[in-house]
């Protein structure tokens, strides 16, 4: 599909009015914002509908954001970015009649229901699909567009073919983040808060478990990694050299991520990518100066590099020494004196920086590090100013401020803060005229004896005429000229604008005073500025009707549905016989023996499917259907790609995100027979949702391990081998049991998928036995036991638990001891725990 040549949107990230104002004067094409609820229109905890809790603006203010953001050429996109609850969907509603109302140029939407009750209520509002969707691929891409999409934000884990791949097969309009901190989870399947601070990063709590060390355990055995202890930390991205390559794919917006930094970081970043765009669009090489790359690194950066987007390499997206802003390494250490600390230098420095000793926290478990302003340095026992890199100097500090026993020989030194890099940032910052313009092209009409008038045409066509009352009147001396006009009409300084073209229509010849002159121009400008600015004109309607749901019917015995992840656990099953099993196996190809076995016994076979598809991995859905069994649908992308499957049966999984009725009925009407509710659900809440949509629709995990991480990078690849990926690994995750060790003492076992992404889950499982009468009372009938790393025997004492309290053998109490028992670790409600203060709602809205 052949795409058209578009030059890219610069998109800049905006925490609060100091970073609007920076990334409008550097360049920002679009910015990207929270706004917090109006009253009596937010989530259940109080929060507004988008992922940055504590930053944003409020709605009071957003019709005026807008009209700012228009005069100057800018669009304001807002984040509605969270998977939303059934209770919270009125509120919801109001919400986007709000925003749609004030004139928001596009939401970025997480949650499919959501973004299709936004095109409902306001067809004409774009909606793009947040990288929180976990697109990977065209399919993926169109499956969002199903939903009233019109751009999608890829995932930040493809290549630069990968993206070119995706828009060689959609026209959707495509997204890509060019620049800030990596996830080390595809965005949208981390459960890691969920699992160990009941608070998920799907509605924009996340904790950040990804930024703690980790011991790593291998065949159960510590693994010494020297100073890579935080092994889930990636680096940040920096793809300000890729941007010509994304250009040339046709790319439609390069994002900044970082709507928690400041305003310097958010100008330097617009500045550097709004001059890359600029020279790759002109066919120009880029001209970044090795001064903005390293500011770019000095205003906040965890380590710079373009990661997964110029490939596939295990062995630098995660380097593992630290997890926070670093800045600039300047130097290394020599030594300690009495009076400061012996350095050798590789960049200038000068009193004033901020310095840290990085002695990675593997030496310093409490966290803490050394360092502070630099008072002075000495060479030779003599204060000096100019520095010179490779010499070593005498770094002092304030008294107090460094306690050398902490400083050792061979630790980096950083510069945390420069205090030039604030002069260089000021201009954009602290502007109290236009820094950045947009071109308006103008044309003069004047004919003597007529009234003369100005045409000014902005960037999107948008034109507004300005006309003085009186006709133009003979000259007696110099007449107009194009020449005189030029330079009148281009004084546009303080407007926002700059003349990019200059039309003339005289004659005969005529005489206008200076001040008729800027007058016309004052008026052109002040015309054309109020017409940018303009809320535009929206049909919006109210689509949700609110009704009680229905009581449910319960029918049937309950069915035990059970996952297993190795040949072993699947002897187990077998021999328990339960309803039907599911294979998730490491190397899929080797499923077609298991998937015969299990038909062999008249037993119902599922094969699962891996939750990311990219686009070379498309092969596999036609490997999934041949093997004629049922598939577990993990990706938008895959369901798409199945929409005409045939007789297969597919099972919708919890990583489709389906947390309300909206969501859950628009998969199901996609062909699935059952779906199981995100993993963001309580006990409670999945009760709720059975009757919205009905609990035979609905399969329900009642003993699984929580997939806390589901990550591109490789812990495999990158501590168990030297290779960069999986073709020169040797395929450790096939010989090794790999888990990760937290600071609690807990494990969390790490497997690989066919994709070579790994998946870390939660040590303890999860289990729903409190919760089970509630369910089934509810009618849910089919319940899913998940296996992770559990021996054949656990998985057959699992199943006969969850059977013996089916046929009231046992009760709750005692398959909590049981489960509990079999479990080294014990088990946890996680997800599922209910807090006391979680009542029902008499009434739940449905469409």
């Amino acid at each position: 599909m052949l795409r058209p040549r578009i030059k890219p949107e610069v998109m800049s990230p905006v925490g609060g009015f100091p970073q609007l104002k920076a990334a409008v004067e550097a360049g920002a094409d679009a910015v990207f914002f929270g706004v917090n609820p109006v009253r009596g229109a937010g989530r259940a905890d109080g929060a507004g509908f988008h992922a940055r809790a504590k930053v944003g603006f409020d709605m009071e203010a957003l019709p005026e954001i807008m009209r700012g953001l228009h005069a100057r050429g800018v669009q304001g996109f807002v984040t509605f970015n969270v998977l939303v609850f059934d209770r919270e969907l009125r509120d919801a509603e109001r919400q986007l009649m709000a925003l749609a109302e004030a004139g928001v140029d596009a939401l970025i939407v997480q949650d499919h229901g959501v973004a299709r009750l936004a095109h409902q209520i306001c067809p004409d509002l774009p909606i793009h699909g947040s990288t929180q969707m976990s697109i990977t691929s065209a399919e993926g891409a169109e499956h969002a567009r199903r939903f009233g999409a019109s751009r999608v934000v890829l995932g930040r884990e493809l290549s630069l073919r990968d993206i070119e791949r995706i828009a060689a097969q959609t026209d959707i309009e495509l997204e890509t983040f060019v620049h800030g901190a990596l996830c080390v989870s595809y965005s949208g399947q981390c459960f890691s808060s969920e699992a160990w601070g009941g608070r998920s990063a799907n509605r924009g709590q996340c904790a950040q478990a990804c930024r703690l060390p980790y011991d790593l355990l291998v065949d159960g055995e510590y693994r010494d990694l020297g100073d890579a202890r935080y092994l889930l930390s990636p680096g940040d991205l920096y793809a300000l050299h890729q941007v010509p390559e994304l250009v040339r794919i046709g790319v439609n917006c390069l994002k900044i991520e970082g709507r928690y930094k400041d305003a310097e970081f958010v100008a330097l970043t617009t500045a550097a990518y709004r001059q890359a765009v600029d020279e790759a669009w002109a066919g120009q090489p880029l001209s970044i100066t090795p001064q903005q790359e390293q500011d770019l690194e000095q205003v906040y950066s965890r380590g710079l590099a373009p990661h997964f987007m110029a490939g596939t390499n295990h062995q630098t997206v995660v380097r593992g020494r630290a997890p926070r802003h670093r800045g600039v390494r300047v130097g290394t250490v020599r030594g300690v004196t009495e009076r400061g600390v012996l350095a050798e230098l590789s960049e200038p420095l000068k009193p004033g920086d901020g310095l840290v000793f990085d002695p990675a926290n593997w030496r310093a478990p409490e966290g803490r590090e050394e360092g502070g302003f630099l008072y002075g340095l000495w060479h030779n026992g003599q204060q000096v100013g100019d520095v010179r890199a490779g010499g070593v100097y005498e770094l002092r500090f304030g008294r107090g401020a460094v306690d050398g026993s902490r400083v050792r020989v061979g630790d980096p030194v950083w510069r945390t803060h420069d205090p030039g890099l604030n002069a260089r940032v000021k201009p954009l910052i602290e502007a109290s005229d236009p820094v950045y313009t947009r071109p308006v092209s103008a044309r003069f009409v004047g004919h003597v004896g007529q009234p003369p008038q100005l045409t000014l045409t902005d960037e999107a066509g948008r034109s507004f005429t300005a006309r003085l009352p009186e006709p133009l009147s003979p000259a007696r001396n110099r007449a107009l000229d194009e020449a005189n006009l030029r330079e009148q009409l281009g004084k546009l300084g303080g407007t926002g604008y700059h003349l990019s073209d200059l039309k003339v229509d005289l004659r005969g010849e005529g005489f206008l005073p200076v001040s008729a002159l800027n007058g016309l121009r004052r008026e052109g400008v002040d015309g054309l500025t109020a017409l940018r600015a303009q809320t535009p004109s929206r049909r919006i309607e109210r689509v949700l009707d609110v009704v009680a749901a229905d009581s449910p019917t319960v029918q049937g015995e309950p069915r035990l549905h059970v996952l297993v992840r190795t040949p072993e656990q699947l002897d187990a099953a077998l021999a328990e016989a339960p309803d039907s099993i599911t294979l998730d196996y490491l190397e899929l190809y080797g499923l077609k023996p298991s998937v015969e076995r299990v038909k062999a016994t008249g037993i119902d076979v599922r094969v699962a499917s891996p939750r990311i598809l990219k686009p070379t991995e498309q092969n596999l859905q036609k490997f999934l259907l041949s093997l004629e069994a049922g598939i577990l649908v993990r990706s938008g992308g895959l369901l798409e790609g199945l929409q005409n499957a045939g007789q297969t049966e597919l099972t919708g999984d919890f990583s489709l995100n389906a947390a309300n009725v909206l969501t859950a009925r628009a998969l199901l009407n996609l062909g699935l027979d059952r779906l199981t509710p995100t993993h963001d659900l309580n006990a409670q809440q999945i009760t709720e949702l059975a009757g919205l949509v009905g609990p035979e629709r609905l399969e329900v995990i009642a003993y699984g391990h929580l997939p806390v991480f589901h990550t591109e990078h490789c812990v495999f690849c990158r501590f168990l081998s030297d290779g960069t990926d999986y073709t020169n690994c040797g395929h450790p995750c096939e010989s090794h049991r790999v888990a990760l060790r937290d600071e609690r003492g807990r494990t969390h076992p790490v497997m690989a998928d066919v994709g070579c992404r790994n998946t870390v889950f939660e040590g303890r499982p999860q289990i729903a036995a409190p919760h089970l009468k509630d369910w089934l009372a509810a009618g849910l009938r089919n319940l899913r036991l998940e296996f992770v790393h559990e021996s054949p025997e656990t998985v057959r004492e699992v199943i006969r638990a969850h059977r013996a309290f089916l046929n009231a053998a046992i009760g709750t109490p005692e398959l909590e001891v049981i489960l509990s028992g079999l479990s080294d670790g014990g088990t946890t409600e996680g997800s599922l725990f209910v807090p006391h203060d979680f009542g029902m709602l008499d009434a739940l809205p449905v469409v």
